[in-house]
């Protein structure tokens, strides 16, 4: 029976706790009476109030909910399960402020790297990531297949052969028919981004190419199940509040200076029915993304 709710996976992850409810109010009152007077007959002086008990502290109930993490790939491109971690280590310092650059020239000068894939399952994204033309993709996006399709930003169409995937990271390097026009983007290999920093994500979500959002670093390090056929244990992924959806998967996340810091992977939502996105979503780092590849294209 096809799958009624393509390219989600199954709900999974942490429980959260609301902070502490609110006091219930209770309806005022009539209005105390008034105090008598003060009598000239007395010379006591006026008792001094007694302090009274704290009121009990309110029972925390816990409330539980399920975290979706949802694979980008439209169609049926597989899912990814995503087990949240919460522990990010401290950084030794505060990050340097930097810049937000002008991302509309970032978008402009990334694009082109950009491609949409299809394949007989799905749609996904991806990009040019060495000077021979080939192709950085999530490996749940051409799942079970030898060829696919990309279709560049100016609207040519090339065949692609899957040179290899690697299921653990969720990467897949694809070799297109020709390397004539593709530009590889550039690829911040040897830089760790800090939180805070300004990204974009882009792909074509739901289809649509060419689309770019805008968010910042969310998280680093990031626990993440990457991938149905997944054979080892959860993996470490950059958490951004960019929007990113269904067909988002294997597109870049780029820096403000427009350099690839992750591929796009994963988002976490609520509910199964209403997949979309929440401004929860993950990025393979580009480092661990690259050394996966040239391990694919050595044949490793």
């Amino acid at each position: 029976m096809r799958d009624p709710h393509p390219g989600l996976g199954e709900p999974r992850g942490p429980s959260f706790f609301p902070g502490r409810p609110r006091p219930r109010t209770e309806p005022p009152g009539p209005p105390a009476p008034a105090a008598p007077p003060p009598s000239h007959a007395t010379s006591h002086p006026p008792s001094t109030p007694q302090p009274q008990p704290p009121p009990p502290h309110p029972t925390r109930r816990p409330l539980a909910t399920a975290v979706l993490a949802a694979v980008l790939a439209g169609g049926l491109a597989g899912y990814a399960a995503g087990t949240l971690g919460d522990e990010d280590p401290a950084p030794a310092s505060a990050p340097a402020a930097r810049g937000t650059g002008d991302l509309q020239a970032v978008a402009a000068r990334v694009l082109p790297s950009v491609v949409s894939v299809r394949t007989d399952r799905g749609q996904g994204s991806g990009f040019v990531f060495d000077d021979r033309g080939r192709i950085l993709t999530n490996a749940h996006v051409v799942q079970g297949s030898s060829r696919v399709s990309v279709e560049l930003q100016d609207g040519r169409r090339l065949s692609a052969e899957v040179i290899g995937d690697d299921p653990d990271h969720d990467v897949a390097v694809l070799e297109p028919e020709t390397s004539r026009g593709l530009r590889a983007a550039r690829l911040a290999t040897g830089a760790r981004p800090a939180v805070g920093d300004p990204v974009l994500a882009i792909g074509s979500p739901l289809g649509l190419s060419g689309t770019v959002t805008s968010g910042i670093v969310s998280a680093l390090d990031r626990s993440v199940r990457l991938g149905e056929g997944s054979r080892g244990g959860p993996r470490r992924a950059l958490q951004t509040d960019a929007s990113i959806n269904p067909g988002n998967s294997g597109g870049p996340l780029v820096d403000d200076e427009g350099r690839v810091i992750g591929i796009n992977t994963a988002i976490a939502t609520l509910d199964q029915d209403r997949g979309g996105s929440i401004g929860i979503g993950f990025a393979i780092p580009v480092g661990d993304a690259v050394e996966s590849a040239r391990t694919i294209i050595d044949g490793g």
